[in-house]
């Protein structure tokens, strides 16, 4: 899925990473434990969904080379995360939806979970 179908249905803020716009993700995950991400996200064209918006949510990603992260609930990362972020060419998006309604608005539209990739 596009991009920019995921942020038309989030109704999401681009914060960075607005030339990354047309990339597609294959899959989504939605945690706020990072340790829940490194453990069981598969890698590879992944969205991550999260309201934890420290800089720590940028190194876990790049550790599994997750390019988009959509923060829920309308958190707001830091500075330095919107930096350490286009430093590693991903895009940021904001939403005001809770997790919940964020991950079934996306699966609805056909963006499959983690664990139903197996490509």
């Amino acid at each position: 899925m596009n991009i920019q179908k995921i942020r038309d249905i989030l109704d999401a803020e681009v914060i960075c990473g607005e030339r990354y716009m047309d990339r597609n993700v294959k899959m989504a995950c939605g945690s706020d434990l990072m340790s829940h991400v490194l453990a069981h996200i598969k890698e590879g064209d992944v969205l991550l969904l999260t309201g934890l918006t420290t800089p720590q949510v940028i190194y876990t990603s790049d550790a599994v080379d997750i390019k988009v992260i959509s923060f829920v609930r309308g958190k707001q990362p830091e500075q330095a995360t919107i930096d350490l972020a286009d430093e590693r060419k991903m895009v940021l998006l904001c939403t005001t939806l809770p997790m919940f309604e964020s991950c079934g608005r996306l699966y609805k539209e056909g963006l499959i979970g983690c664990s139903e990739y197996d490509g």
